[in-house]
């Protein structure tokens, strides 16, 4: 997980309808993420050939009070998976912005890197950790990047879709050494192109659990 400090005016134009951004400590944050999903299963189904496939999405985070209680989600603005079905189910039922790409990782004690292939070129993020994995402190960055547990998508009637996700906390180690290395101005425009060049703010590797997206429900 990479996570990148930017100006709220970057993004505000991709904020769902019914939906506002998320803080922590002032700051707006951008993570772009690297996960490995095994035994995976699409609308309930085991599909073949489709069960465990590489994932890196850009993210950023918003809320929304219902009844004085705060749902804090997430919104992406481009998941790159090398399944061509799971690409295919997550636009139909979410309207997310998914696309199918050649795709990589490496993963070992203490190193991380995922990489895909778009326009020819190979871009790739890489993290090495240090120190004890421990669960995340609370009102930390680690807790504030990781525990979101609703996603909000925009529908092309300019609606949004509010879906839960569950799984537990997770462990997290420090990265000493984390970067974005390729282009990124094709999948993410020349904005947030510029933005993951740069030095990450803060990075870390997690350690994953059994995660169940639910089916969304529109909120407007």
């Amino acid at each position: 997980m990479l996570n990148y400090a930017i100006d709220p005016s970057v993004i505000e134009h991709l904020v769902p309808a019914g939906v506002e951004l998320d803080f922590f400590q002032g700051k707006t944050y951008v993570s772009l993420v690297g996960f490995l999903f095994l035994r995976t299963r699409l609308l309930g189904i085991p599909v073949p050939f489709h069960q465990d496939f590489e994932e890196v999405n850009l993210r950023f985070y918003v809320r929304r009070r219902i009844a004085g209680v705060v749902r804090r989600g997430v919104v992406f603005v481009r998941e790159i998976v090398p399944k061509y079905a799971v690409a295919a189910i997550a636009r139909a039922v979410f309207n997310e912005n998914y696309v199918r790409l050649p795709m990589s990782h490496r993963l070992d004690s203490a190193i991380a890197e995922y990489a895909w292939k778009c326009d020819r070129r190979w871009s790739s993020i890489r993290i090495e950790t240090e120190g004890a994995g421990a669960f995340p402190e609370v009102d930390s960055a680690e807790q504030f990047i990781t525990e979101h547990y609703w996603g909000y998508s925009s529908q092309t009637d300019r609606g949004c879709l509010e879906y839960e996700v569950h799984h537990e906390p997770w462990r997290v180690w420090n990265g000493r050494d984390a970067r974005f290395e390729g282009e990124a101005t094709s999948l993410y425009g020349p904005a947030l192109a510029r933005i993951l060049t740069a030095r990450p703010d803060s990075a870390f590797l997690a350690e994953g659990s059994p995660v169940t997206v639910f089916r969304g429900e529109r909120i407007c």
